[in-house]
């Protein structure tokens, strides 16, 4: 079985309330505020904006990093995790195609993928399995920002202000198409491998038993048959 698949670890003393969730929900309220800003014809908002997108993403490897490091690992911080991750990328591909720098079939394809997969996570986490990211799903993310990061940029106060050296504008622009043409390619295929992945847990005999079992409620990882066979 894959790496990236493993039991639900539950641990009632581990406080909603500590510093990877809030972490995490600072991620999401940072969303609608960096979108707003973008959307302002001011280069002082758009740049702030800039920031926050900036910010929110540093987040999105923290808060996994702490929750790992000082096991504060919740049910909480796995649902909302993930929300708030296709939530700031989403909100970045859309705010992109709405303003003309990115095709919309291309955040189309990229948010289904991405709510198809959220939503698969959610069915297996829901059966007592994590399917957590791989090491495309990881690349995937990392192509994802940094193309987001760099269009994000407002260029275009660059643009006005050096009229005499506007090649080197137009070639970062480009340098964000290609990255985010990237992203689009490795969401697709580390799409297509978590739903082999899907489908192979759908097989297994030991999760469908599980579930049913526990009448369809996730199964204790220290005694189901469904623990012992993921994590071997």
């Amino acid at each position: 079985m894959s790496d990236n698949v493993s039991r639900v670890q539950r641990d009632s003393a581990v406080p909603v309330v500590n510093l990877p969730n809030v972490l995490t929900m600072a991620r999401l309220v940072f969303v609608p505020i960096f979108i707003i800003l973008a959307l302002q014809d001011s280069w002082v908002t758009k740049w702030v904006a800039f920031v926050i997108f900036a910010l929110a993403s540093i987040t999105d490897h923290f808060d996994g990093h702490l929750a790992r490091s000082w096991n504060q690992i919740t049910d909480f911080g796995r649902i909302v995790d993930p929300i708030a991750d296709k939530a700031l990328t989403l909100g970045g591909f859309v705010l992109l195609s709405w303003q003309g720098f990115l095709p919309w079939f291309v955040t189309i394809l990229i948010a289904v993928r991405e709510l198809g997969i959220t939503a698969m996570r959610a069915f297996f986490l829901r059966r007592g399995v994590v399917v957590s990211a791989n090491w495309m799903g990881k690349m995937k993310t990392f192509f994802q920002i940094i193309a987001l990061g760099t269009l994000l940029i407002p260029w275009e106060h660059f643009y006005a202000i050096d009229r005499a050296n506007q090649w080197w504008v137009i070639l970062v622009i480009r340098l964000g198409l290609a990255l985010s043409g990237i992203a689009l390619a490795l969401t697709l295929i580390s799409g297509v491998a978590y739903v082999v992945e899907g489908v192979t847990l759908m097989r297994t005999p030991a999760i469908v038993d599980s579930h049913e079992a526990d009448g369809g409620h996730a199964a204790s990882a220290d005694s189901s048959p469904a623990g012992r066979y993921i994590q071997s």
